[in-house]
């Protein structure tokens, strides 16, 4: 009788899982055909899947993940503010109108952030929904509102996307955006997942490690970088789709977004060839012991930025989410100790806030009100 009870509420739960996931579709799709042959062919597949720049490869037994499991759910840390988070609502009149071109940087939370350049603007790793999942009902919840809804935002020119991990290529997100026309960058492989989910093809370009190419009919271009990081939207798998970190460039200035990416030699490489960059978005959250080599802690993101010679250091990756096995209030309190231990210019928006580089605001710690 029990094993008929536990077997009728697991096919419950996993009819209400697909149910949730939009019938599985949120998974995507691994890449075939021509996608597929171009991915063989890239320098940096080894035949089975995408590998990091220095081969480092990140893999967990069965034991070890049973054990962050467990560790993810029973924990004492306060991963999670208690109350919900200040938000600066974007107008968007404020947006549609940039006069003089300045070079605007308005985060949205997570690794989601709005970069105005050249008149050009360009949304990166866009996330709108509720859950960092492919479930609607379980999941990392959202700790704040976004700043601005999806049919206010202006007309964009880009939409660039790091890798395919849900708190980084979100689908109701992508398929939202996707009807407005515009253009989609994405890494190798990725596009899979936007042709499974509607994308028209022509507005999906994919990219290499070092590939470049310009906006349509603008100054502005773009090119995609190594980063330290992993891929995948099943478990468990084995790198199909590649990661990377892009440079945005203007006619006068340029930016660094780094997406996933851990601390690595190749940053200084980047920075002595494409800097300097007036502004750098690295990831500060969502690090720890298991995985230190995919994700920066606050003290390797201000090396980084150092390494690549930016000039404004702006966090990204953290306030959004629970991901991780620290307190959702640490990246920030370290992040303002290591970088004024580096003189370094930096601002910790809240969300929605908009920040130019002519004008960097006095440092807040807002997040310590929310605690």
């Amino acid at each position: 009788m029990m094993f008929l009870v536990f077997g009728g509420l697991f096919i419950l739960g996993l009819i209400v899982f697909i149910i949730s996931t939009d019938n599985l579709s949120q998974f995507g799709a691994n890449p075939a055909g021509v996608r597929l042959e171009r991915i063989k062919n890239s320098p940096n597949f080894d035949g089975k899947g995408f590998i990091n720049p220095n081969k480092y490869v990140e893999e967990f037994t069965a034991l070890e993940t049973i054990k962050m499991t467990y560790r993810f759910f029973s924990y004492s840390e306060e991963r999670e503010p208690s109350v919900e988070l200040p938000v600066k609502h974007i107008d968007s009149a404020t947006i549609a109108n940039n006069p003089q071109n300045e070079l605007r940087v308005s985060w949205m939370g997570h690794s989601t952030a709005l970069i105005e350049i050249d008149g050009k603007r360009i949304l990166t790793d866009p996330i709108w929904s509720e859950r960092n999942s492919p479930s609607t009902l379980w999941g990392p919840k959202r700790f704040h509102p976004v700043p601005i809804q999806l049919n206010e935002l202006p007309p964009l020119d880009a939409v660039i996307i790091s890798h395919d991990h849900y708190d980084h290529l979100d689908k109701p997100t992508v398929e939202s955006l996707s009807q407005t026309g515009v253009h989609f960058y994405v890494p190798l492989g990725v596009g899979a997942h936007l042709e499974k989910w509607n994308v028209p093809l022509s507005q999906i370009h994919e990219l290499d490690w070092w590939d470049e190419i310009d906006l349509p009919e603008c100054s502005v271009k773009i090119l995609a970088v190594p980063g330290m990081h992993f891929s995948g939207r099943r478990l468990p798998g084995k790198n199909p789709t590649l990661w990377v970190s892009w440079i945005i460039m203007g006619t006068k200035q340029k930016v660094f977004f780094s997406g996933d990416t851990g601390e690595y030699s190749e940053h200084a490489e980047i920075g002595r060839k494409y800097g300097p960059f007036d502004f750098t978005l690295i990831s500060i959250g969502a690090y720890g012991k298991l995985w230190p080599a995919i994700h920066h802690t606050p003290e390797q993101a201000v090396a980084t930025h150092l390494a690549l010679n930016g000039k404004i250091f702006l966090p990204i990756h953290w306030g959004t989410f629970n991901l991780a096995f620290h307190e959702w209030f640490e990246p920030p309190e370290r992040l303002l100790n290591a970088a004024e231990a580096a003189n370094i210019k930096f601002a910790i928006p809240k969300p929605g806030q908009t920040i130019t580089d002519s004008d960097i605001p006095p440092h807040e710690t807002w997040w310590r009100d929310y605690k």
